[in-house]
């Protein structure tokens, strides 16, 4: 028998929280609901579940607050983050993906873009199909077992980094627009703008650390991954020897 995915919807209005809660029943999921960070947090220690749906405003510890939690929690950072908020201010969304959120749901919002997006994220949070390891210079990305080490050393990076990672050493030396990543990373028809590939990219250049030089900006065209960094000593990278282009 199939196991629906599970999705957890932390909102303290129940109305809100009931309608969406029926909508994902009739759609093939399983939701549970937190009407707090408290409950929300009871119930993640307790069931993992696939998708979180979490509202921004909530009485006690806000949503911004709990994703940055949840982000930095070895267990549930890998858990697929959709921020629900009225908030719909440029400023409020770059806030909500900075805080580790992986999508952007502003109210009110139609059923279709909700579940729409909830399978986004769900198709996105599986690794590359792929099989198979890739390498440029030090930097190994191995698909088979979601693992990436640069110099011997082991990185952590999140799902969406990893597949962004993986998409950016396949065609390395490229320049891949901001759509062309969203269509080929994220996949097309996902209601997503492009301003989340800066978000993730950002990410993953903190998350390769020292080899984040490798992930260049295109000034005008987007970004690309190029092995020429690697021709620097490490010594010159360790202390923050120039790119080739302008990092975002």
């Amino acid at each position: 028998m199939r196991t629906l995915p599970r999705v957890l919807i932390v909102e303290d209005e129940a109305p809100i929280a009931e309608l969406i809660a029926v909508n994902l029943r009739h759609n093939g999921f399983q939701p549970t609901w937190a009407m707090d960070s408290e409950t929300a947090q009871r119930e993640l220690d307790a069931v993992l579940p696939d998708v979180i749906l979490l509202d921004w405003m909530l009485p006690g510890e806000s949503g911004l607050s709990l994703a940055k939690k949840w982000r930095k929690d070895a267990r549930t950072k890998g858990v697929p983050i959709l921020m629900l908020t009225a908030r719909g201010d440029e400023a409020d969304r770059v806030a909500g993906l900075d805080a580790g959120a992986d999508d952007y749901i502003t109210k009110p919002f139609s059923t279709k873009e909700m579940l729409a997006r909830i399978r986004a994220v769900l198709r996105r949070r599986s690794p590359e199909q792929a099989g198979g390891s890739v390498a440029i210079g030090a930097l190994l990305l191995d698909a088979s077992t979601h693992r990436v080490s640069y110099d011997g050393q082991m990185l952590k990076m999140g799902p969406t980094e990893f597949k962004l990672l993986h998409y950016f050493m396949k065609n390395a030396e490229r320049v891949h627009s901001r759509g062309q990543l969203l269509d080929k990373v994220w996949g097309d028809h996902v209601f997503i703008e492009e301003r989340t590939v800066d978000v993730h990219v950002k990410r993953l250049r903190e998350a390769l650390g020292v080899a984040g030089v490798l992930i260049e900006t295109v000034r005008g065209a987007g970004y690309r991954l190029t092995a020429q960094p690697m021709a620097q000593p490490m010594a010159q990278l360790q202390h923050g020897a120039p790119a080739a282009a302008t990092s975002s």
